[in-house]
């Protein structure tokens, strides 16, 4: 059985890139293979689920000890895909695990591919006959992308757990509510004409600038009547990111498109948002403009994640680490295990703050002190009483 560094190694080494763009996008299917050797040879049933739209992505599901619905047993989750990359912009070799001053570089070494390694390390040591409950192991598709893979998954293939970890870069600090993503497109169609006569044409950007002010306001609504004090950005979010439209300054613009992030908190609803945002866009452009509005989601969108305070696994993670469990900005596959019924948190080595960038990195002091959180959380639900 490899050591921690040689699978961290072999994951790196193994390209896994996920992409809305065909040109970046690539299988997971052999990072999946990597796992599936390993967790077999220290005595896991494996199973293998391909996507359904895409047989050359995949979820693994790795369980020891005994198996059956509503065994209550513990789930340690990961992604197996990284981001795209700018091997220009990286000191290193991305795909080489390089270790200097005490930090390892690699893509995916923080974001997150490690975390298996770390998993692999501690599982392979749990005598498995003393197992009262299961332990598995979790590795999905997609999440950098379309979080495809976690979507994919079906209540009766995780009947047998009952909490989650999953192990996403929080500095060791146990996270229990994230901000959900949207991300909507908005375009408008005009008509081209000559800009010396008005009368010519429809603007496009002339009816985009009122559906920006509209959005401006509806922004103001939301976050009057949203808060949440735990985020370190107690509001949800709109950020107007792009604008694009026309061609040049003597014709009249005949199409506009402006993208738009929103990052909504834990209680608000993806689908009951784009329904209000539509509602209140529905009559922005007057009929006898010549312009329309067309509306659509760029991607199916991330729900906001929270697990309550009390809960058992919040309160075992704030005991083992001594720390309060926090809120961040960024999404997680977290929402998809908790609608599956799993108490999810996350925590995980490393910093949010070195992922999705070159010379990516996890510090080597974090490694031992994951490894320990992850035996005591073992011991606590899946073989004492």
């Amino acid at each position: 059985m490899l050591n921690t560094l040689d699978m961290m190694r072999a994951l790196i080494g193994t390209p896994s890139v996920s992409s809305t763009s065909t040109l970046h996008d690539q299988s997971n299917l052999p990072v999946i293979h990597l796992l599936a050797d390993w967790l077999e040879n220290i005595g896991f049933s494996v199973d293998i689920h391909p996507l359904a739209q895409q047989t050359n992505k995949a979820n693994l599901i790795a369980t020891l000890g005994p198996k059956y619905p509503g065994a209550n047993g513990l789930v340690l989750s990961g992604h197996t895909d990284t981001v795209p990359y700018d091997d220009k912009q990286w000191q290193q070799d991305p795909f080489t695990l390089t270790e200097k001053d005490d930090k390892f570089f690699g893509l995916g070494s923080t974001d997150m591919k490690s975390f298996f390694a770390f998993a692999i390390e501690v599982a392979k040591n749990i005598d498995a006959k003393k197992l009262k409950r299961p332990l598995t192991i979790l590795a999905t598709a997609d999440e950098e992308s379309a979080m495809s893979g976690a979507q994919a998954l079906l209540k009766e293939q995780l009947s047998h757990c009952k909490y989650a970890i999953i192990g996403e870069p929080t500095y060791l600090t146990p996270v229990r509510m994230h901000k959900g993503v949207m991300m909507e497109s908005l375009v408008v169609t005009g008509l081209a004409g000559h800009s010396s006569n008005p009368h010519l044409g429809a603007s496009a950007t002339e009816g985009m600038h009122q559906v920006v002010n509209e959005l401006l306001k509806w922004r103001q609504i939301l976050q009057k009547k949203h808060q949440n004090q735990a985020f370190e950005v107690s509001i949800p979010t709109l950020n107007i990111g792009s604008i694009h439209g026309g061609d040049n300054p003597n014709r009249i613009c005949s199409h506009c498109e402006t993208q738009i992030d929103i990052r909504p908190l834990p209680g608000m609803d993806i689908d009951a948002l784009r329904a209000d945002l539509q509602q209140r866009l529905k009559y922005i452009l007057p009929e006898s403009s010549q312009l329309k509005l067309t509306h659509r989601p760029i991607f199916c969108g991330v729900p906001p994640f929270e697990t309550p305070a009390q809960s058992r696994l919040s309160q075992t993670l704030e005991t083992i680490t001594q720390q309060t469990a926090q809120a961040v900005a960024f999404g997680t596959e977290a929402p998809y295990l908790t609608r599956l019924g799993l108490e999810t948190i996350i925590i995980g080595p490393g910093s949010i703050n070195q992922a999705h960038q070159a010379n990516e990195f996890i510090s080597a002091h974090q490694i031992e002190p994951y490894c320990e959180i992850l035996q005591k959380l073992i011991y606590k639900f899946c073989i004492i009483d």
